[in-house]
């Protein structure tokens, strides 16, 4: 027997019909790549916890909700997945257990649902959960979104400019070998530039080729890790977007852990495991050792420039006043609605500049190959 989960949520399966129409473009740009579907993506994760939340909240038990969640599954490894995590909640496990086994959820969220389950609030960390994911995926979207145009122009103008290097200009430099006169030096320049790319573009095929393998190779090890931080950070305009989204995450990764009464080691550990980024990790890592002597948490991060002298002055309040939840729920709000704002107006920004910087490109070599000519002209008719 089964239940007709559109009379629990009338006009649910409408929401994500038309949710999925307006998204389209951008879940294909911003969806996560994994090798071989190792990966179970943030986006049908946050669907996941969303549709719990929705069908437990309306009073059904977690067993009937997986049934209801694995009937809506289209793809077969999806559907493999929640059926071995209904398996197990079947045999007896709990759901952050059975989560925890599938290999697919992180230590964060097996915990967060733990907790939830201790505390018999497992609906508001499912919820918690779907907003955490629901953010994260949006704030990969608004950045994918901003660069895909910028980056399509970009590279057609690499196009352009290899097609003109390779083919218009040696049509050019054949004309200019019967005129014995000496050419420009903006045109010997672009054409001395275009001999040395002919001659060498294999050699400059196989290093980009090996820059990419090495990136790959050593994208996981810590100097690279380090390196990559430390470049992203001082680029000019994308350095403080990047330090403002993982402040954004760890605020409200905090909030909902401390929400939910985890001890504040336990959450500093949980959110260094899963923020991903290079100096949050080291920063929390020596955070974690602080507090355990005695420090308090806005002393600590009072040490690392990663933390911004706002955020250290509402924790140094929040701590005094024991409303550590709610100051990092208002921060993590503040930080959205801030990047939201500057990711809006970087794109804005970005798009003209190249227009215009392709168009200088473009403009330049072809005013260096018609300076011969025009000298010509002038020494023919003058």
């Amino acid at each position: 027997m089964s239940i007709d989960i559109k009379q629990i949520k009338p006009n649910r399966e409408k929401e994500i019909g038309q949710a999925k129409k307006k998204n389209e473009l951008a879940d294909f740009f911003s969806r996560d790549i994994s090798l071989f579907g190792n990966k179970l993506s943030d986006k049908k994760k946050e669907n996941f916890f969303s549709e719990l939340s929705t069908l437990l909240s309306s009073g059904i038990d977690v067993k009937t909700a997986l049934e209801l969640v694995i009937e809506e599954q289209n793809k077969k490894n999806d559907k493999a997945l929640f059926e071995s995590i209904y398996k197990q909640v079947i045999n007896g496990k709990s759901l952050s257990e059975a989560i925890m086994d599938s290999g697919k959820f992180t230590v964060y969220e097996h915990f967060s649902l733990k907790i939830g389950e201790e505390s018999g609030r497992i609906n508001e960390v499912l919820e918690d959960l779907a907003e955490f994911l629901n953010k994260k995926v949006k704030q990969k979207r608004q950045i994918v979104n901003s660069f895909t145009y910028p980056i399509m122009v970009l590279l057609t103008a690499v196009i352009a400019v290899i097609f003109m290097m390779n083919f218009i200009v040696p049509m050019f430099v054949d004309v200019f070998k019967r005129f014995n006169g000496k050419l420009p030096a903006l045109t010997q320049f672009i054409i001395d530039v275009s001999n040395m790319f002919s001659k060498n573009i294999g050699w400059f095929i196989i290093i980009i080729l090996g820059i990419v393998l090495l990136i790959y190779l050593q994208r996981k090890k810590d100097w690279y890790r380090k390196l990559k931080s430390k470049i992203i950070l001082r680029l000019p305009i994308l350095g403080p977007i990047a330090k403002k989204i993982y402040i954004s995450r760890f605020c409200q990764s905090m909030s909902m852990l401390m929400g939910s009464h985890t001890p504040m080691l336990k959450s500093i550990e949980l959110v260094q495991n899963m923020i991903g980024f290079y100096p949050f990790e080291k920063a929390l890592e020596k955070i974690q050792q602080d507090i355990l002597k005695g420090s308090l948490l806005y002393e600590s991060m009072n040490k690392f420039p990663i933390f911004e002298k706002r955020v250290i002055s509402l924790v140094r309040v929040g701590e005094e006043v024991n409303q550590l939840d709610k100051i990092f729920d208002k921060l993590n709000k503040h930080y959205s609605d801030e990047l939201e704002h500057k990711i809006s107006m970087l794109s804005s920004l970005l798009e003209p500049i190249l227009i215009i910087f392709v168009g200088i490109l473009v403009g330049i070599i072809l005013v260096a190959m018609y300076l011969p000519l025009f000298s010509i002209s002038t020494s023919v008719y003058g």
